[in-house]
């Protein structure tokens, strides 16, 4: 099945600053984009004229002005609009299926709006089984650095960092651009110290050299599928959240992985997503993993 670019819209300045971003990425890799906005029929036991056939109407002008405008910014571009009948959350994870990844705004409108992502961007990166890119906004107005990396985040294992990794070298090949990858490191803790974990560090020749291997090693497959790529490495002490912060200035999109977690109060994404869906002066692309 050929995939799409999905952008989920609901007449908000944040949400077309989204369809926008998905509208770029879709021409940058050659795929058409889908934008869906969600809207089902629920009356409400109160005295009020509910009229079922306006509102559908309003959904459908909605979407469809939504669409002339990115149709009027990328003339070449192949775009699709559907208006699902479901909630923002399920109807956006219920067609991710088809979609290389979603592209949603840092804030919505409704009763359920969050702090700075909203309640309904948090429960799609948490539930979605593809990349989510949060597009974030200021005033209504998309903020995106016209030049620069592609910045990802490399954690833990080749393996545990692979999707974060494939997607940003993806990326950057599209845009023509290159990737900056770093490996954030923290000194173990005393109980964690053991003659096999030192001998592997003694080897490397001390805790940064054995650290700096560790990324040379994730990024040695992606480095050899995406040869006109060019990257740099950053290894550097500190929490994964504040290294990859301090380096976010400079990045046209900043990737990073998460592991979903859910507690008691609902879905977690993981404190470095978090930091970075927070924080991040550019969008940011959440990446599943495991």
């Amino acid at each position: 099945m050929s995939r799409e670019i999905v952008a989920g819209v609901d007449g908000s300045p944040e949400s077309l600053a989204a369809a926008d971003w998905a509208a770029r990425e879709a021409l940058h890799r050659g795929l058409p984009l889908r934008l869906a906005h969600a809207w089902r029929w629920e009356p409400i036991d109160l005295p009020l004229i509910q009229d079922r056939a306006t509102q559908e109407r309003a959904a459908q002008t909605l979407l469809h002005e939504a669409e002339a405008a990115v149709a009027d910014r990328y003339p070449g571009l192949v775009i699709a609009s559907e208006v699902l009948p479901d909630t923002p959350v399920a109807a956006l994870l219920g067609i991710e299926e088809r979609a290389e990844m979603l592209v949603i705004g840092s804030r919505g409108q409704g009763r359920l709006m969050g702090f700075l992502l909203g309640s309904y961007g948090q429960q799609i990166i948490a539930g979605a089984t593809r990349p989510v890119v949060a597009v974030r906004t200021r005033d209504g107005e998309q903020i995106e650095p016209p030049t620069g990396h592609v910045l990802v985040g490399q954690l833990g294992t080749p393996e545990d960092s692979a999707g974060s990794l494939g997607f940003a070298f993806a990326t950057a090949a599209a845009r023509g651009v290159g990737v900056h990858a770093v490996r954030a490191w923290s000194l173990p803790p005393l109980y964690a110290y053991s003659p096999a974990s030192m001998r592997l560090a003694d080897e490397a020749g001390g805790l940064v050299p054995y650290e700096e291997k560790a990324l040379r090693e994730a990024l040695a497959p992606w480095r050899e599928q995406y040869p006109d790529v060019p990257v740099t490495e950053h290894v550097e002490l500190g929490s994964a959240g504040q290294v990859l912060l301090s380096a976010s200035g400079a990045a046209q999109l900043l990737v990073v992985g998460r592991r979903a977690k859910r507690g008691a109060i609902g879905p977690r994404i993981g404190s470095v997503a978090h930091a970075a869906l927070h924080l991040a002066p550019c969008p940011v692309a959440v990446i599943p993993q495991g």
